[in-house]
């Protein structure tokens, strides 16, 4: 059994959320961002999470999101994380993780290897960090939008806690990620879809196979 660790983000469907929970993910994201093509309602969202839980994490995706919102998804949904991919400073994160009463996973937007420092102050607050490509100029989107950055930055990083190399990885790639990292966690959302915000099973599939079988 591979001790690799795959978060699918960004799941809407119930047939792709059956996929990655058969697949063997050990972490799926549901996302609450309205400009995403991922964007789920609540109710959509609570009977994702119905099928998961017990089976994999829960990850419910928020972007600078105000507390109201945040108490909402909590008590509908009832995930395991909140993966926040804003701006949230390591005081809102620590913040989240005691009102919630959940694990907190914080984003950081990586285009360079000066971008890794921000790390070391949400090291202390969050659960896990995740470390995803600097969306391109323009985009509306803070992640999924299938661009990587150099993986190599990742190598040796020096953190307390748990983090996850995230951005255009795939199927085709994510072995040689994992190699040029040296991460034990991975994140796709984008890399198994077949158009925008649309999940492919088989893609998905293929995705957790190739990444726990490095």
């Amino acid at each position: 059994m591979s001790d690799m660790k795959v978060k699918i983000c960004g799941l809407s469907t119930e047939d792709t959320m059956e996929a990655a929970l058969d697949a063997g993910a050990d972490m799926v994201g549901l996302m609450f961002f309205p400009k995403s093509p991922r964007h789920v309602t609540l109710s959509q969202a609570c009977r994702l999470a119905d099928m998961a839980r017990g089976k994999a994490e829960i990850v419910a995706l928020t972007v600078n999101m105000d507390p109201d919102g945040l108490s909402r998804i909590n008590e509908l949904v009832k995930p395991d994380i909140f993966q926040l991919h804003g701006t949230e400073a390591p005081e809102a994160c620590a913040a989240i993780k005691v009102m919630q009463g959940t694990k907190v996973m914080k984003a950081v937007p990586v285009a360079e290897k000066a971008d890794l420092e921000q790390a070391h102050y949400y090291d202390i607050v969050a659960d896990w960090l995740l470390f995803d490509a600097k969306p391109p100029p323009g985009s509306e989107l803070p992640g999924g939008n299938g661009v990587s950055y150099d993986w190599t930055l990742l190598k040796d990083l020096d953190l307390q806690k748990p983090f996850m190399l995230s951005g255009g990885l795939d199927a085709d790639n994510v072995r040689e990620a994992i190699r040029q990292s040296g991460v034990t966690a991975v994140d796709v959302s984008s890399g198994v879809e077949r158009e925008k915000g649309v999940k492919d099973a088989d893609l998905i599939r293929a995705f957790v196979a190739a990444a726990k079988g490095v």
